[in-house]
């Protein structure tokens, strides 16, 4: 996030002990007056680099960073820096807030990312294991940085079905899934991801990526290539939406 990098938290308020472990004091404490080097993204995870520690946001599955908005009735941290105010929203509070002086331990167990990973890895952590792709695709320590609704979209574009074995899967269609992989995480970035249901960027503005899926979403409908009935089911706990024409097992 430019906006912040190079300025300084003057101060923070945090309202949620399932969002934010610990002392709500001695945490605003540690922030109060630190100067924001960097931000970078880890997976789905959001680094605040400071000149004293680092700052640590995982945006859960309905955590939203937002700018100079007024806080409502689900911010749970806010950040007022020298040149405005960053507010993190989460009404189901599966997200994460955290500070220390090194990165967390979950950084350090995640896999490479799913847009810097290459084929050669890819290729060879995959055979690694033998679960399915779609349990594969969700499991962050094999790549980070890929969620359910992609996942779905990633395999069908790449014709795999969801149970399909990652340690059989052939070169040829492993490089077909890797390809595939990179394509629609990055057309998702351009789209500023997908507005399921209250989910905006920073300036409040909705995704577009969801005017994009081809099957996440779309169980009961037709598929658009091949016109076989789009079907659900539930993998790691997950809902997986697939063709069962356009992708065998």
């Amino acid at each position: 996030m430019p906006l912040i990098t190079g300025h300084r938290i003057e101060e923070a308020h945090f309202y949620s002990k399932l969002v934010t472990r610990g002392n709500f004091k001695s945490f605003a404490k540690s922030l109060q007056g630190s100067a924001i080097e960097s931000v970078s993204r880890i997976g789905k995870h959001i680094v605040v680099k400071l000149d004293r520690g680092s700052l640590h946001l995982h945006l859960g599955m309905t955590g939203k960073l937002l700018w100079n908005v007024e806080p409502g009735n689900y911010t749970r941290a806010i950040f007022r820096l020298d040149n405005g105010t960053l507010i993190y929203d989460d009404i189901r509070q599966f997200g994460r807030v955290s500070y220390s002086d090194k990165l967390p331990s979950a950084i350090g167990r995640l896999g490479p990312d799913a847009l810097a990973v290459n084929f050669d890895s890819f290729f060879l952590s995959l055979h690694k294991h033998h679960c399915s792709l779609k349990s594969l695709l969700l499991n962050q320590r094999f790549v980070s940085g890929i969620g359910n609704i992609y996942a779905d979209e990633i395999l069908f574009a790449a014709g795999i079905h969801p149970k399909a074995k990652a340690s059989r899967l052939l070169k040829r269609r492993a490089l077909k899934l890797y390809e595939e992989m990179g394509r629609i995480l990055q057309t998702a970035i351009e789209h500023r991801g997908s507005s399921i249901s209250d989910y905006v960027d920073s300036n409040g503005v909705k995704g577009g990526f969801q005017l994009l899926h081809r099957v996440y979403g779309k169980a009961g409908g037709d598929c658009e290539r091949c016109g076989a009935v789009i079907k659900r089911i539930v993998i790691a706990q997950r809902g997986t939406h697939y063709c069962p024409r356009c992708q065998r097992p």
